[in-house]
């Protein structure tokens, strides 16, 4: 079952002169930036790009808790966003609910690994520590079985005993004890369509929903530590809808392909999914530092991820003058806060 959401991109072309070098800034093409339509497509960019800081703010004794449903979506959402506070001094730790064990092998090149065709579930919980050293985070499996995408018309019942086919209150409770244990001030987990319809990705904003409600609670799940209430709930937009017509509109003002166009259309057309949510976004975090470790914790999913796919289409210098945040929705907020909004933990410090 496939469980990868991002389509395959190319990399930016210019199209006179042909591939541009990953991490290399297109805007430094001479055939752009030289010429007076390079200075003012500069210019536009720099006019289009969010207006907020540059850093995060020094973090010491904060604490951010990220829960995902499988093995590389902690990479995929995020992981920029992790890596920035770590480096600011907060304690980061991703919860993966599930090992990724029906997942599928989605990166071709990887079948060479022998232990993918043995021991794939295996092989995705080292890709996952790999990832884990990369961003700098700790790591915790709330220890589930991976419930699969069903595919077919009508969809077959999910697997006997996998996360999405549990009992709320069991599933949430080791979250509600992690939750407990970490202290967390601030929670990120997906909205309520999972960021897309996957049955764990739904099921992990369910339990995350119930945790941060219930884990301040003395009366609700006993025997599980003593209570403990996170501040600040978010919902991570990875594929914010703005962003991508930000950066695909000034791809295209460059003199660039953009990689963007397809999804642009699926997104704007007749035939938009009814599972699919709109949520404002109200914060963003500057990630333009860590872009690379983000870029180093994806290729450490070997199994999930092509080095050339979409994730990588998009050079990031050009992401850094285009859209250089991570963006959030502020879903709940026990603390005053004014949105728009550029630290999770704003009202918190």
């Amino acid at each position: 079952m496939r469980e990868n959401t991002g389509t395959e991109g190319t990399a930016l072309k210019d199209n006179a002169s042909g591939e541009a070098a990953p991490g290399e800034s297109v805007l430094d093409e001479p055939a752009v930036a030289d010429t007076a339509r390079g200075r003012t497509v500069e210019h536009e960019l720099r006019q289009r790009t969010p207006q907020g800081p540059d850093q995060v703010p020094p973090s010491a004794g904060l604490r951010l808790l990220a829960v995902h449903a499988h093995p590389d979506d902690e990479s995929s959402k995020g992981a920029a966003m992790m890596a920035a506070y770590v480096q600011a001094g907060a304690r980061v730790m991703v919860a993966t609910a599930t090992g990724g064990e029906r997942g599928d092998l989605l990166n071709p090149a990887a079948g060479e690994i022998q232990q993918c065709h043995r021991d794939l579930p295996g092989v995705r919980r080292l890709e996952m520590q790999t990832a884990a050293e990369a961003l700098g985070i700790e790591h915790v499996w709330l220890g589930f079985m991976d419930s699969g995408l069903p595919e077919g018309d009508p969809l077959p019942p999910l697997p006997a005993g996998s996360f999405a086919t549990l009992d709320l209150e069991q599933a949430a409770a080791p979250l509600v004890r992690l939750i407990r244990h970490f202290r967390p001030q601030v929670i990120t987990c997906y909205d309520e369509s999972g960021g897309y319809p996957h049955p764990d990705h739904i099921m992990s904003h369910r339990i995350t929903m119930e945790a941060y409600h219930a884990a301040g609670d003395p009366q609700r799940y006993p025997g599980t530590g003593e209570p403990w209430q996170p501040q600040k709930l978010y919902y991570d937009r990875a594929f914010n809808p703005a962003r991508f017509r930000a950066v695909h509109e000034a791809l295209l003002e460059a003199g660039f392909e953009s990689p963007y166009t397809e999804r642009l259309a699926w997104l704007d057309g007749d035939e938009r999914p009814e599972w699919m949510v709109d949520h404002e976004v109200t914060t963003q975090i500057p990630v333009g530092d860590y872009l690379e470790k983000r870029d180093a914790a994806l290729r450490a999913h070997r199994t999930q991820v092509e080095p050339e796919g979409f994730f990588f289409a998009t050079p990031n210098d050009f992401l850094r003058r285009v859209w250089p945040y991570d963006d959030f929705v502020l879903a709940h907020s026990r603390v005053e806060t004014q949105t728009p909004e550029y630290d999770l933990f704003a009202g918190l410090r």
